[in-house]
């Protein structure tokens, strides 16, 4: 973990592959496979396999930021059962020559909230497991820097009280 003052990050690449379906209507389907850490020794993606029913495909220089107001998100990430990475990607109209298919990752965030947002935006956000040493990592930041929101007293409106407690407070019906 990168530790910047402001906003500690991870380095990741991700792996997308494409798999053979039967269907009717498509050939194949593109989703994201996994998590890896980033060394910077690669700029551009590049086909780690390839056969007739799976290619995979890595995306290098990727940055799992955290941010202290997703704290809330983060929170609900590693207390979950399955904490996950989430990858917002795009399929592509044109083929770039270096991007080995058409399906690009554009983000990566840990936030159940941030991931929410994206797909409320119609984007395609998919989960891929979370690596051990950036959940350890996650959940030591979530407990130095999450704190609960406070519950407040509700105030019950008026309009719930009855007629004796709206004539004892001086109010006329």
């Amino acid at each position: 973990m990168s530790n910047s003052s402001t906003h500690p990050s991870f380095a990741v690449s991700i792996v997308m592959e494409r798999v053979a379906i039967e269907s009717r209507w498509q050939s194949h389907k593109w989703q994201p496979a996994g998590i890896l850490p980033d060394d910077g020794s690669r700029q551009t993606s590049h086909v780690m396999s390839s056969t007739a029913e799976l290619t995979e495909v890595l995306f290098p220089g990727f940055a799992l930021q955290i941010y202290a107001d997703e704290a809330e998100g983060y929170f609900l990430n590693v207390s979950s059962p399955h904490p996950q990475v989430f990858v917002m990607w795009r399929l592509m109209d044109a083929l770039p020559e270096d991007a080995a298919g058409y399906a690009l990752p554009h983000s990566v965030t840990l936030s159940y909230n941030e991931a929410a947002r994206w797909m409320d935006a119609q984007e395609k956000v998919d989960a891929v497991a979370m690596p051990p040493q950036i959940l350890e990592a996650l959940a030591e930041w979530v407990k130095l820097n999450y704190k609960p929101p406070e519950k407040k007293q509700r105030i019950r409106p008026k309009s719930f009280e009855s007629k004796e407690g709206r004539y004892k407070s001086g109010m006329s019906s």
